[in-house]
C-alpha cells in the first residue's frame, strides 16, 4: 500500500508536490478518477512515479495516466520528459516491449455480414497469423534482411508486397523512424528477432474483430472511415516480440554498468539510465529505434495476412472490402520532441511507457490526412469489454507532454487471474456476450480475463473530460485471437 497520498487539485487531477528531502526534482501529477486512483494506491505506481521525479534532468512533472499501474522501474502509464542536453534516457522508461502498439483497420462489412461466418473467420485468422510465446513468423530472414527491416520498418514490408504506401502514410513516423542502427544490436537480440517477424506473440497481445458500438464525434469518425454503428473493424495489438525485449535487457545492463562512470546515484536500480547525449545513450537510442522499426514491420505483415484471411472467407478482394488502415499508434517509446517548459520551447526526451502520443491538430508530426483534426488514438480494453478511438487535443500539450493512456491497464496480476478463474468460466462469459475466442493456451485465456483489467470506459473518460484526447467512437469485440 502506498504511503504517499496525492492531493486533489481539481476533478481528475491529483498531485504530489516536489519534496527535495526525497530527492524529487519535480512534482508528480496523476490523472485519474477516485476509483482509478484508489487502485494505484494499492501497489507501487505512485512510489515509482516519485522515484522517476528524482532522475537528473527531469523537467516540469512526472505524469501518471489513468491506466497507471506498477511496472519495471517506471510505472506503466507513466510519462516523463528529460532535458535533451543535460537529461537522461532510460531503457526502463521505455519498457521491454519496445513499440508495443495498436493499429486499426476498417472494413465496409456490417455485423450482420460477419456473424454467420464469424467462427470461420476467427479460425482462418488464427491459422494464418502465428501467435504465442516464442512463436515463429512466417518469413525466413537472412542477417541482411533483418538489417533492412531494422532500418526501413513498414517500408521493408511494403516493398516486399505486404500492404501499400497508404498504410505507411498513417503510421506514427510513417512506420520508419530515422537513425536506427543495426550495428547497435546484440547477436542474442538478432537471433531472437530473425525468426519472429510477422507474429502476434503472447500475453496481452491480440487481434480483435470488432463492431462500432457508439459514435461520439461524427466528423472525426467520418474522416477515419467510421461511418455507422455496426460497421466491422479489426484491431491489432502487438510489439517488437523477443527482439525488443532483448534490446531492453541488453541496454539496462549497459546503463547499470555506466552509472558510476557518470556519477549517477538512483533511488531504485530499475531506473538505470545514461545521459541522453552520451555514447551509451546514443547507442541505446539507435537500438531502440531499430526495435521500433521491427515492430512497425511486424504489425504491417499481420495486417497483410488479416486482409488475405478476410478475402478467403468473404470471397472478395481487400479493396472490395475497403480494408484500409485507419492509423497505427506506438507505446513504449522515447523520442526527442519540442515542448513548452516554463514558457519556453525546449528539446526534451519524452519517455512514454505504456502511454501513447495524442498530438492535437496542426502538428507536423501527424499524418497529412489527420493534420486538420488531430491525431487518432486507440485505447484497447479487455477482450470482453471494448476499445475506444479518441482524438488528440491541445490540452495534451500542457497537461501530459502530448500523451494519453494506452489501454485499460491491469487490475489483477496474471497469477491472481489464474488463481481466480478457469478457462471454461472465461469462455462462457465471452460467449454470453456474443464473443468467439481462439487462443493457443489455456493460460492465454485465463490471464486475460476481462476482470483482470480496469474499466476502459473510465480510463477513456478521464482523458475526454480533461480534454487530453476526446471520444470519437467505442468498438466492442465479437471475435478474438490470443497468443
Amino acid at each position: 500500500m502506498s504511503s504517499l497520498i496525492p492531493k486533489k487539485i481539481r476533478e481528475m487531477e491529483y498531485r504530489i508536490e516536489a519534496d527535495p528531502s526525497k530527492g524529487m526534482k519535480v512534482p508528480v501529477t496523476i490523472y485519474a478518477d477516485e476509483k482509478l486512483l484508489q487502485k494505484m494506491l494499492t501497489d507501487r505506481t505512485i512510489q515509482q512515479a516519485v522515484n522517476v521525479s528524482t532522475i537528473p534532468g527531469v523537467l516540469k512533472h512526472v505524469v501518471v495516466l489513468p491506466d497507471g499501474h506498477e511496472g519495471y522501474g517506471f510505472p506503466v502509464g507513466g510519462v516523463a520528459a528529460m532535458d535533451a542536453e543535460k537529461g537522461m534516457i532510460s531503457p526502463g522508461g521505455v519498457g521491454y516491449d519496445i513499440n508495443c502498439g495498436v493499429r486499426l483497420i476498417k472494413t465496409n462489412l456490417l455485423e450482420k455480414d460477419v456473424r454467420p461466418k464469424l467462427k470461420d473467420l476467427v479460425t482462418e485468422l488464427f491459422t494464418s497469423i502465428p501467435s504465442g510465446v516464442g512463436s515463429k513468423g512466417a518469413v525466413k530472414l537472412s542477417s541482411s534482411d533483418l538489417d533492412e527491416v531494422l532500418v526501413k520498418g513498414v517500408q521493408w514490408a511494403v516493398s516486399h508486397g505486404y500492404g501499400s504506401q497508404d498504410d505507411a502514410d498513417v503510421c506514427e513516423e510513417n512506420g520508419q523512424i530515422k537513425n536506427a542502427d543495426p550495428s547497435k544490436i546484440s547477436p542474442t537480440a538478432r537471433k531472437r528477432g530473425a525468426p519472429q517477424l510477422g507474429s502476434l506473440g503472447s500475453g496481452n497481445h491480440f487481434l480483435e474483430i470488432q463492431r462500432v458500438d457508439q459514435i461520439h464525434d461524427k466528423e472525426a469518425a467520418k474522416k477515419m472511415g467510421i461511418l455507422h454503428e455496426g460497421q466491422i473493424t479489426v484491431l491489432i495489438h502487438c510489439g517488437s516480440r523477443g527482439f525488443g525485449h532483448q534490446v531492453c535487457s541488453d541496454y539496462l545492463r549497459v546503463s547499470e554498468q555506466a552509472l558510476p562512470k557518470y556519477n549517477i546515484n538512483l533511488v531504485d536500480r530499475e531506473l538505470a539510465c545514461v545521459p541522453n547525449s552520451s555514447d551509451e545513450g546514443e547507442s541505446y537510442r539507435k537500438a531502440m529505434f531499430a526495435a521500433l522499426n521491427y515492430a512497425w514491420s511486424n504489425r504491417q505483415m499481420i495486417t497483410h495476412w488479416t486482409r488475405k484471411a478476410f478475402e478467403r472467407v468473404f470471397k472478395q478482394t481487400e479493396s472490395d472490402l475497403d480494408m484500409k488502415l485507419i492509423y497505427d499508434v506506438a507505446h513504449n517509446i522515447a523520442k526527442v520532441e519540442k515542448h513548452k517548459i516554463d514558457g519556453e520551447l525546449r528539446s526534451v526526451v519524452v519517455h512514454r511507457k505504456g502511454a501513447t502520443r495524442a498530438f492535437p491538430q496542426g502538428r507536423d508530426e501527424i499524418p497529412r490526412k489527420y493534420r486538420d483534426i488531430g491525431q487518432p488514438v486507440f485505447i484497447p480494453g479487455s477482450m470482453g469489454t471494448g476499445s475506444w478511438i479518441l482524438l488528440g487535443k491541445p490540452n495534451s500539450m500542457d497537461l501530459s507532454f502530448g500523451s494519453t493512456a494506452h489501454g485499460a491497464g491491469r487490475m489483477m496480476s496474471r497469477s491472481a487471474a489464474r488463481r481466480g478463474f478457469t478457462e471454461n468460466q472465461v469462455q462462457k462469459t465471452l460467449s454470453d456476450r456474443g464473443i468467439f475466442i481462439k487462443a493457443l493456451t489455456r493460460e492465454g485465456v485465463v490471464e486475460e480475463t476481462p476482470e483482470a483489467y480496469k474499466d476502459v470506459d473510465a480510463v477513456a473518460n478521464v482523458s475526454h473530460e480533461l480534454g487530453i484526447a476526446t471520444k470519437v467512437a467505442k468498438l466492442v469485440p465479437i471475435g478474438v485471437i490470443k497468443g
